[in-house]
This record gives C-alpha cells, structure tokens and sequence, in this order.
C-alpha cells in the first residue's frame, strides 16, 4: 500500500486529487476508490491502478498522521 495526503476532494462532482508521499506526485481519485469518506489535508493508505484516462487510486483508508 502507497500512502499520501489528500490535496483537494470535491464531494459534490465526486473526485479530487492525492498527492503520494514516494513520488510527490498527484494522483487521481473518484469517489468509487474510496473505503470511507476523505477530505483535504487527510492522510491515506490506497493501492494505484491503470485506468482509462491514467492512474487511479482505489481502496482509499484513512490512517493516523
């Protein structure tokens, strides 16, 4: 499992962004990839995959900063 923080989640659209602690890069997110409800700044545990238009992450848990 990859960790990180979220940097941005928009509940209305459903989607956001994780930034990933290894590669300080930004990975997508949908709402279906999360386990429970995130929000900015949270730190979390989530698994990436390919996905039509590039990398998602899914199973999406919060963990303890």
């Amino acid at each position: 499992m990859k960790t990180g923080k979220v940097k941005f989640f928009n509940e209305s659209k459903g989607y956001g962004f994780i930034v990933v602690d290894e590669t300080n890069s930004e990975v997508f997110v949908h709402h279906s990839g999360l386990a429970e409800k995130v929000r900015e700044n949270d730190r979390v545990e989530f698994e990436v995959i390919d996905g039509k238009k590039g990398q998602n992450d899914v199973n999406v848990r919060k963990i303890e900063s």
